[in-house]
């Protein structure tokens, strides 16, 4: 990155008695520098005619941005345009805007005369302290960037779940509680999570996104449905209320489980409200701690919700910046095909496996589906069938109503897809029908048998993971942690007809 490159600059940090710029996903007070700052919002139409997003999306993104100018009356000017550019066209006062989270909303704020960036908000550790923590690391001589090395640094910094300089319950990691495949029952551990209702705004947006779409200036993928994630901070505190008294308990042991008829398990469904800006961060951080302290919740529960907020999050945020512009072009595994059409309509009519139509369905009815159907079903689908990772990034973008550019370039390019070649991860998240039957209800039912890698019962998982391998036996065949699986792909008998298999099934439906 050049020294003059915005993921560098050392913004100021406020500008009280300026108006406050906020995008849709500043809508908390925590973007303001004080209660009663003048705010500017800005409704662009152009958003929705650039990208065809899920409807539950574009409905999300809506109500949120009026609900927020509503909640602010007199001290907001809201401006529904057809561009950003036009609205601010027609603001003449100094504005000041805390840094946006993409790289064309930087250069954008940035190019305008009359606006000054602030520092980013929004995230528990901010950009100047995760720059010190990064310097030297994934350069030659230097430590690799690590998730987990950062989330100890935070955690340090924090002051969170720390009891003396030492970590509470003496490690900082209680992942390996937390892989239990689902209950045996089949019922989710937890309550069904508290809903928000719809309310006037939400009708009018309803009606708005339905009168463009028949006018032919947007158009919408994913089903119709009522709200399902908060759009002010009032909602958003409640839901976050709700988990903790009911599912956070429950939370960790089944985080990476996954059930047919329960999409939600236990779940915080905070993703969506956090990325809209609704609620800080560090504040739900705070609250999950104190939680443990008042009520005894089970540590790793907690940690393991903790280090999704202040770890995961965070890291991914920052590794946007930190990598450049050019790092959502990469390509290591060489990976080219399209996305197919029926993941681009969320099309499930043709699909057998139960694990993949369960999990488009569930994106097209909800536009969410928790990270393990994200990763190890549609991602590890995408690794396992060459999908261009640009592409696959821009999808994801577009289905699901959390997915912003720096949410998704980081996760699909470098976690999902291994196109960074490994900066992010130290392997490929490929696996073969066994791990969803390990962590899922859906191979009870299917058709294939995730035990078969060859003929019509086949499990396009199982036979696709030694396709996958075959195709990048010679590109990963330095990875030390790819050597076992390498060998067990060149001990194959039938390695020859199970390539020839997955390359005539490519990415058709099945």
């Amino acid at each position: 990155m050049a020294a003059d490159d915005p993921a560098l600059a050392d913004f100021p940090a406020r500008a009280p008695g300026t108006r406050r710029w906020c995008f849709a996903d500043q809508l908390g007070p925590h973007f303001l520098d004080e209660p009663h700052q003048e705010v500017l919002l800005v409704e662009s139409r152009a958003v929705f005619r650039r990208r065809r997003f899920h409807r539950q999306k574009a409905h999300l993104l809506l109500s949120a941005l009026r609900h927020r100018a509503a909640e602010l009356g007199d001290q907001a000017r809201f401006l529904q345009t057809t561009t950003y550019a036009e609205a601010l066209d027609a603001v003449d006062e100094p504005l000041s805007v805390c840094a946006p989270t993409t790289w064309p909303a930087r250069d954008f704020v940035l190019a305008r005369d009359g606006v000054q960036v602030l520092a980013s908000r929004g995230f528990v550790t901010d950009e100047q302290t995760f720059r010190r923590w990064a310097t030297g690391r994934g350069t030659d001589g230097g430590k690799r960037l690590l998730m987990d090395d950062f989330y100890r640094a935070a955690r340090q910094h924090h002051d969170v779940l720390m009891e003396g300089g030492e970590p509470t319950g003496g490690k900082y990691n209680f992942d390996h509680d937390n892989r239990e495949p689902p209950p045996k029952d089949g019922a989710s551990p937890a309550p069904e999570p508290w809903i928000p209702a719809e309310d006037e705004i939400d009708e009018q947006v309803r009606a708005d996104l339905d009168r463009w779409e028949a006018d032919g200036d947007v158009s919408f993928v994913g089903d119709d449905g009522p709200r399902l994630f908060p759009v002010t901070r009032r909602e958003t505190l409640h839901r976050l209320r709700d988990f903790l008294a009911h599912r956070l308990a429950a939370f960790g042991p089944h985080e990476d489980a996954m059930l047919a008829d329960e999409p939600w398990l236990a779940h915080s469904l905070l993703s969506a409200p956090m990325n809209l800006g609704l609620v800080d961060p560090a504040e739900v951080v705070q609250r999950a701690e104190q939680a443990y302290r008042d009520e005894g919740l089970p540590l790793n529960s907690v940690e393991g919700f903790v280090r999704q907020v202040m770890g995961w999050r965070d890291y991914i945020w920052h590794l946007y910046w930190h990598l450049g512009r050019d790092y959502r072009h990469g390509n290591a595994l060489d990976a080219h095909a399209e996305v197919p059409a029926w993941m681009a309509e969320l099309d499930t009519a043709d699909l057998d496996a139960a694990c993949l139509s369960g999990v488009v369905g569930d994106l097209r009815s909800r536009g969410w589906v928790h990270h393990i159907p994200r990763l190890m079903v549609l991602g590890n689908y995408a690794l396992q069938r060459g999908i261009e990772p640009l592409a696959m990034t821009d999808w994801m973008h577009r289905t699901f109503v959390d997915a912003y550019d720096w949410v998704m370039v980081p996760n699909v390019v470098g976690m999902s897809q291994h196109a960074d070649g490994g900066v992010l991860a130290t392997k490929p998240y490929a696996a073969g029908g066994a791990y969803i039957d390990r962590m899922s209800d859906y191979c009870g039912g299917c058709r294939y048998d995730p035990k078969k890698r060859l003929g019509e019962d086949a499990c396009p998982f199982t036979a696709g993971y030694w396709g996958f391998l075959d195709r990048v036996e010679d590109t990963l065949s330095g990875n030390r942690r790819m050597a076992q699986p390498l060998a067990g792909l060149r001990r194959l008998k039938d390695r020859e007809a199970v390539v020839e298999q997955e390359q005539q099934r490519g990415t058709d439906p099945y």
